[in-house]
């Protein structure tokens, strides 16, 4: 998970910028290609990914080790979403949390000479030399959420918004809280050496601003584990005996918090969760704990990116959009799950 890209760096580029909403990406990676009517302007002709076999596209895929829920499901999506396409063949590596480990690994795709690369980093920063290497082979490379430190190392980036999560989980619980005299939140965060987390923490102080009524009277960092979230969770229950609200930045310590709130037999507040867990939004469902809902970090990015990949490798656009490229970024919302939408998520939930 990473912060979205400065879009405004980016202008300068060979390549160019654009917006574009995660809709509009996959109607443009699964829709038709249009007919061409009389009248229509040159940009509406332009060949667009759709789903009949094409050009044979290789994609080589590197990500991380998938020791969470969240990465685990990350393979889950790029692997389902190759498989649905017979003009794809996917060369997935074995993932990796050792930065020398996975640039070997890419190293081997580019030696293969795949025609994309899709690659999730362990560590952005330390992987922009062969995200480079890759690209000045004639790889074009999808950067999959952990950003790359220059826009060279990639023709694409696609991935979630953390400052958006704590915008959208602090609007969600200012709504339920605004007339609601002296409330109180609290936050469990997740790793505190991490950007991320601490771009969940800004979007949601940002947005409780729009709330004086409402107070951050603690915060409690863990570790984006259950037993981290267990432990975490019990020491700010100890701590705070009377709040209204609960943003919990992770739904996999997620679990071990509501074990800890249901230990303490506490139901006075309302909780919120992040990413988008299969038992987040089966509790959510169920409607019997303090969990009311979840803020998207969608795992579904990966499937995009095979999506994107097989664009590029066709040498094609998406629909939707005037231009003849693909954009060069791509940043997913932060949608809110609650009991009146989750039916429509469960199918995205990742164990």
């Amino acid at each position: 998970m990473t912060a979205m890209p400065e879009l405004t760096s980016r202008r300068g580029l060979l390549f160019g910028t654009a917006a574009v909403s995660a809709g509009a990406l996959l109607t443009a990676c699964t829709s038709n290609e249009p007919s061409s009517k009389e009248g229509e302007s040159a940009a509406n002709d332009q060949p667009v990914a759709d789903d009949k076999p094409g050009k044979e596209v290789t994609i080589g895929f590197a990500g991380p080790q998938a020791d969470h829920g969240w990465l685990n499901a990350i393979n889950d999506n790029a692997k389902k979403r190759a498989e649905k396409y017979e003009d794809v063949t996917l060369e997935i590596t074995e993932g990796s949390n050792d930065t020398a480990a996975q640039i070997g690994q890419i190293e081997t795709l580019i030696n293969k000479k795949v025609d994309v690369l899709v690659v999730l980093p362990a560590d952005g920063k330390a992987l922009t030399q062969v995200g480079l290497k890759a690209m000045r082979a004639g790889i074009p490379v999808v950067n999959l959420d952990r950003i790359f430190n220059t826009p060279q190392a990639y023709r694409c980036w696609i991935g979630g918004d953390n400052y958006g999560m704590g915008l959208s989980a602090g609007h969600y619980i200012g709504e339920k809280l605004k007339d609601k005299k002296n409330a109180r939140v609290v936050e469990l965060a997740g790793l505190d050496n991490l950007e991320l987390t601490k771009q969940r923490t800004q979007g949601f102080d940002d947005a409780l601003k729009n709330y004086p009524n409402i107070r951050k009277v603690a915060r409690q960092a863990a570790e984006f584990t259950v037993e981290s979230g267990q432990s975490k969770m019990a020491q700010l229950l100890q701590a705070q005996s009377k709040f209204d609200a609960l943003w919990n930045h992770d739904d996999d310590q997620g679990v071990g918090a509501l074990r800890a709130i249901e230990q303490a037999g506490r139901d006075d507040f309302l909780m919120v969760g992040g990413a988008g867990a299969l038992s987040a939004f089966q509790a959510i469902e169920a409607d019997n704990s303090v969990l009311k809902a979840t803020v998207l970090y969608p795992p579904t990015m990966a499937a995009s990116a095979i999506d994107l990949a097989r664009a590029l490798g066709q040498s094609k656009g998406v629909s939707g959009l005037a231009e003849f490229e693909i954009p060069a970024s791509l940043t997913l919302y932060s949608a809110v799950v609650d009991k009146d939408n989750v039916d429509q998520y469960m199918s995205t939930g990742f164990k």
